[in-house]
């Protein structure tokens, strides 16, 4: 039986969270995650494994090397004494955690696996005294999480639980994660709803070569190719972080995007899509980057291999005009889309930054700019911004004829949440509504002239634009002098009152 119902995927959820508990004040959480995680995507392969091998069993008896030759058609192989299950039989032993490097390592050098998995466990030592502790703390912690993964509700056979739960539950654990790693939290993480959200205004069609360069743990990839309404795309994303690259490249398997390619690489100063020696070309470009990166290679920048920092180099304290110009040139010319989330002071900062600015709105690159609510992120309480960018615009392109940028304020519009604040899908489809219909809307949005931008200096400042005042409601003073005398009359009453009942009871007032 498909275990499909939402209480299913609530109870692996919990069940997983709970196995989090082996590693609560130990390591901190965007640490102890890539055990949790890797070790699901390990119970994963391992289970459907041991399904199809029982499949082959009924068919060919015990012949077991028969059966591993039809195995090894398999999307993962798992060699002999490497799965789960294995470690599982040997999670007594004192060396458990080498054990488990070995299976990882076996697993990954494998060689119908290695295409696919080559480094993703490398990042990831659970032999690390400096991470689980000394050999005896270590080995009670390890022996806790393989027996978490025991539990017979976590049987992840494809027989019994669908594909979709468990890359629901690897993002789920993911968004955990983040809730409670504070500001590392950004490097691996884009809430559900702004991912949902950016990939609503990148629009991606079948046939989109599609891209993040800076994916962290891939969901928003994920996202915007669940955008598309078929499985006709491809995806490529770039991680600078050893340990968030191997999450992703796992993330993408779970979710059955085995062909995406997922580099692990600084974007900036080293990218590697890269095509004949000149950067690859994208249909749509998505990417919520370290919001104002220090050091993050202004130094180089001018004598850049791919000639991208043309328009001027971003200061070398704040790299945010640094990815978006990557962005912009990956992107196909004269039909690629950019959405990119950034910090409120991209709008308006000047010197190199402003003159950046200056040079892709005369470019008539920018379509649109949202200004979103402050505490959106558990990595940062901040107010964002998200841009869109669309080279159709450009001579040549169907849109060349848009001369214009559509504002939206939608900073008043979200929940309040106990840590931070929410969008909702109304939140959400008020916001790409307005964006698809490039509507005015009162106190809401706005379409602006690049002329009146340019009066402003090409600031993009959103309350230059949206007028969100609201006029406070004339007083009347007569009227209220008319009220503060009659409550004082009716005061003088029931102090009078008060001061009988008092008498009457022999109380002095």
């Amino acid at each position: 039986m498909a275990i499909t119902d939402k209480i299913k995927q609530d109870e692996i959820n919990s069940i997983l969270w709970n196995a989090c508990d082996t590693f609560r004040g130990v390591i901190d959480p965007s640490e102890y995650k890539n055990y949790i995680l890797v070790f699901l995507f390990l119970k994963y392969i391992s289970d459907i494994w041991r399904d199809h091998y029982e499949e082959y069993q009924k068919q060919y008896g015990d012949d077991d090397d028969r059966i591993r030759r039809k195995m090894e058609r398999e999307r993962f192989v798992l060699p002999k004494g490497a799965s789960y299950y294995d470690i599982y039989e040997q999670r007594e032993a004192d060396n458990i955690g080498e054990l488990i490097n070995e299976a990882l390592e076996a697993i990954e050098e494998h060689p119908a696996n290695k295409a696919k998995l080559e480094g993703v466990f490398r990042n990831i030592d659970f032999n690390s005294e400096a991470n689980l502790g000394k050999t005896k703390d270590r080995n009670r912690r390890l022996k806790n999480l393989i027996n978490d993964f025991a539990n017979p509700k976590l049987d992840l056979r494809p027989s019994r639980v669908s594909e979709d739960i468990i890359g629901n539950a690897y993002i789920y654990l993911i968004e955990k994660f983040a809730s409670g790693a504070g500001k590392k939290a950004g490097e691996f993480f884009t809430p559900a709803q702004i991912s949902k959200l950016v990939a609503k205004l990148a629009q991606p069609k079948p046939g989109d070569r599609i891209c993040d360069p800076t994916c962290g743990s891939g969901s928003l990839l994920i996202e915007v190719a669940n955008e598309v309404g078929s499985n006709n795309y491809s995806l490529f994303g770039q991680e600078v972080n050893g340990g968030t690259w191997a999450l992703a490249r796992m993330n993408m398997f779970l979710h059955s995007k085995d062909a995406a390619r997922i580099e692990w690489c600084d974007t900036l100063n080293s990218p590697a899509l890269v095509e004949l020696d000149k950067l690859m070309k994208f249909n749509v470009v998505v990417a919520n980057p370290p919001f104002s990166l220090d050091k993050w290679g202004a130094e180089s920048a001018e004598k850049d291999t791919y000639n991208r920092f043309w328009r001027g180099v971003p200061p070398k304290t704040k790299g945010d005009f640094a990815f978006i110009t990557h962005m912009i040139e990956i992107a196909l010319p004269k039909e690629g889309r950019v959405v990119v989330i950034a910090p409120h002071g991209v709008l308006f900062r000047g010197a190199s930054e402003g003159r950046i600015r200056q040079k892709l709105i005369e470019e008539n690159l920018l379509d649109v700019v949202i200004g979103l609510p402050p505490n959106l992120f558990p990595s940062t309480s901040i107010p964002v911004a998200i841009f869109v960018f669309d080279k159709s615009r450009e001579e040549g392109g169907v849109n060349k004829n848009c001369q214009d940028v559509l504002f939206i304020d939608g900073s008043n519009d979200f929940q309040n949440g106990k840590n931070q604040n929410e969008l909702l899908d109304e939140h959400l489809e008020k916001i790409v509504r307005v964006y698809r219909e490039r509507e005015n809307v009162p106190k809401y949005s706005r379409v602006v002239s690049l002329e009146e931008i340019k009066e402003n200096d090409f600031n993009l400042n959103i309350p230059r634009y949206v007028d969100t005042f609201e006029e406070e409601e004339e007083i009347d003073i007569a009227a209220v002098q008319q009220e503060i005398e009659q409550l004082e009359a009716e005061l003088f009453e029931v102090r009078g009152k008060m001061a009988g009942y008092l008498k009457d009871l022999g109380i002095d007032g």
